[in-house]
């Protein structure tokens, strides 16, 4: 029996809008039946997100999958917060389903902030510092009970063959676009690798969307959605997908990262810029297009180290 993760079928997505959010909000939390509701600019896939007057957050799962991560959001971020040195979002209550809605869903504060970029980050190298410091904290907190790795999470702190098969079909579709031989050599090694420390706390998806910047520099960071525990080399990934090279080394050094977990952290970045890629191989979007030059620098960077 293979022990590779099986990530099942894509989820099926539910639509929500705002007339079903009222009538959510007016049944189980009267209190704030009067606020003005609206959806939020770029919500997300995981979670259709709307603002609840202009302080708070709504947080409503996409799928039956995508719903697993509210329990876990409840009990774990309340513990997780004040060991970390910047703002997480903390749940200030939890709904459930009704109006034609099937799944638990969650009332969070506002957080302000600007998305992370490469345009907007202000001090590249101080940032990566930042972001460093706020992975060892996680992952100093008491990780002995924490949510090991599974559909919740899509498997993120187990191994990276979970995905061979996904990074192998974009290498086919991205074959005469890209340079094949670097971007195979390291998916070998990053799935060759194998994690054996002791588990610690990870976010699961440290991307440029759930960094939070104000006036350039690391504020917040969002949407624990797939945090966990287990091998951490998922939170490296942000390394090539947003960090520049002088801050990528910051990265590594402050976090005193060896070669094999640098080998998967690469790996997972490799995974996600390849699929991205491939999705959005004719395309002229800013996401394809960011990813398309993560991509090559990565390559270039590995075939000339």
């Amino acid at each position: 029996m293979s022990d590779i993760p099986d990530l099942g079928p894509l989820p099926k997505r539910v639509s929500v809008d705002v007339a079903q959010v009222e009538r959510l909000i007016a049944e189980q939390f009267p209190q704030w039946a009067a606020l003005p509701i609206a959806p939020v600019a770029n919500r997300g896939w995981d979670n259709v997100t709307f603002h609840l007057g202009d302080t708070m957050l709504l947080r409503l799962p996409s799928s039956r999958e995508y719903a697993l991560a509210v329990d876990k959001e409840h009990q774990w971020l309340p513990v997780l917060a004040p060991a970390l040195p910047r703002p997480i979002p903390v749940p200030l209550a939890k709904g459930e389903p009704g109006a034609g809605y099937p799944f638990s869903w969650s009332v969070y504060k506002w957080i302000e902030g600007r998305p992370a970029s490469f345009e907007t980050v202000a001090d590249p190298v101080g940032f990566a510092a930042d972001l460093a410091d706020f992975v060892v904290a996680l992952q100093g907190v008491d990780a002995s009970a924490g949510p090991r790795p599974g559909i919740h999470n899509w498997f993120r702190g187990a191994t990276l063959l979970t995905y061979d098969e996904k990074a192998h079909g974009a290498l086919s579709e991205l074959r005469g676009h890209i340079d094949d031989e670097p971007a195979l050599e390291i998916w070998k090694h990053a799935v060759e690798s194998r994690w054996d420390g002791v588990d610690v706390w990870f976010h699961g998806d440290l991307a440029q969307g759930n960094l939070l910047l104000d006036g350039g520099k690391l504020h917040a960071v969002i949407d624990f959605g797939t945090c966990g525990v287990g091998d951490p080399a998922c939170d490296l990934a942000i390394a090539w997908t947003l960090l520049t090279a002088e801050g990528r080394a910051v990265f590594r050094k402050r976090l005193a990262v060896d070669d094999a977990l640098w080998s998967r952290g690469r790996g997972w970045a490799l995974w996600k810029t390849l699929v991205t890629c491939a999705n959005g191989l004719d395309s002229a979007d800013a996401g394809a297009m960011d990813a398309r030059r993560v991509l090559d620098e990565m390559l270039t960077e590995y075939s000339t180290r």
